[in-house]
Parts: structure tokens; C-alpha cells; sequence
């Protein structure tokens, strides 16, 4: 998947008229592209037009236009966009209640190393966790994980003729796995070169 550019981008004028229109189509390509894991924790897959967006709504936030800045910009997005062998996702521990949420990034402390995804007929593949920085400490994760899913050619071949495909964490105080809906799997095929 091509990674974005300066070019890709509005200008911060153009943006605000056409923001609107532009979120309305994000939010709605991004319900094809989330995946619950049990009642705590979702994969929110990345591709070319959410971080598109990301960056997009940084720029605006920010009010950035310097050639520069927009270059930090896409150097800190480009990373999550996959590269056609692979899914990259945001993953989120969603715990409402401060305290509880506290408590449980405790106890779930190390749990994105084990989040995994498993093409029919071939073992799992679990996530490689945080490239741009350790989001755990000694006493507790992070809420928010950067995953990248590596499949290899065999099972982006097995997915493009059908194979079933799961996700699932297998931490041991939080162990879940759901069957990938065929919205959300067709979505995150079309990732894969």
C-alpha cells in the first residue's frame, strides 16, 4: 500500500470545506475495519485512508502548514500503513471507569504480545508490539498498542481463496477469540498485495 505524501494532503483551507463530507466517508470505512476481542479490547485496523485521516486532523488541530511539520507529521503516520504483506492496527484496552481501568491495566500487564491472528489451516501469527516505543512499564501497560501482523504469502494466499480467519488474546487474564466477520475480513484483504 502507497505510503501518503505531502501531495496527498488538502491544504488546511480546503480541508475545512471538505471535512465533513471527508469524515463522514472515514467513519464510515472504519466500521468495516474494527474487530472486539472480548469485552475489553479491539483491533482497530489501519490502512491508507485512516491515516490519511489521522494526519489530516493533526494538521487542522494543530494548524499546521510548514512543509517541515507536515513532514514529522507523515513520518510519525506513514509507519502504520500497511505494506501489502501485513495488517497494522491500533489496539485498545476500552475500560470506561477510571479505577477499574487502572486496576485492569495492571493485571493485564505484557497483554499485547499476546494478541493473535490465525488464518484457517496455518498457526496463529501474533503481533509484534509497539516499533516506535515501549507503551508498558514495570507495573502496567499501556491502553493504546501499536500491533503489526506479518502473513507471509502462503496465508495472504490462503485468505484470497477463502480460508476462515480468527483473532484472538490469549493472556492469561484475558483470554478470548471471536471468528473475523466476512465485512471485516474482505476489508483487511484488500490490504494485502
Amino acid at each position: 500500500m502507497r505510503k501518503l505524501s505531502r501531495e496527498d494532503l488538502y491544504s488546511l483551507e480546503e480541508y475545512a470545506e471538505l471535512r465533513p463530507e471527508f469524515r463522514a466517508r472515514v467513519l464510515e470505512h472504519k466500521k468495516q475495519r474494527v474487530l472486539p476481542i472480548g469485552p475489553l479490547a479491539s483491533l482497530y485496523f489501519e490502512d491508507r485512508l485512516t491515516m490519511q485521516y489521522q494526519v489530516q486532523e493533526m494538521l487542522r488541530i494543530e494548524r499546521i502548514f510548514e512543509a517541515e511539520a507536515i513532514e514529522e507529521e507523515l513520518a510519525a503516520y506513514n509507519p502504520l500503513i500497511p505494506d501489502g504483506s501485513n495488517w497494522k492496527a491500533t489496539f485498545m484496552i476500552e475500560v470506561p471507569d477510571a479505577e477499574e481501568r487502572r486496576r485492569r491495566l495492571i493485571e493485564l500487564r505484557g497483554i499485547e504480545r499476546h494478541v493473535w491472528v490465525q488464518v484457517e489451516g496455518f498457526d496463529p501469527v501474533h503481533a509484534i508490539a509497539n516499533e516506535d516505543l515501549e507503551r508498558e512499564t514495570e507495573d502496567k501497560t499501556s491502553a493504546v498498542h501499536f500491533l503489526r501482523f506479518e502473513l507471509g504469502p502462503e496465508r495472504v494466499a490462503a485468505l484470497r481463496q477463502g480460508a476462515a480467519l480468527r483473532a484472538g488474546i490469549g493472556h492469561p487474564a484475558y483470554t478470548h477469540q471471536v471468528d473475523v466477520d466476512p465485512e471485516v475480513r474482505e476489508a483487511l484483504l484488500a490490504d494485502l498485495d
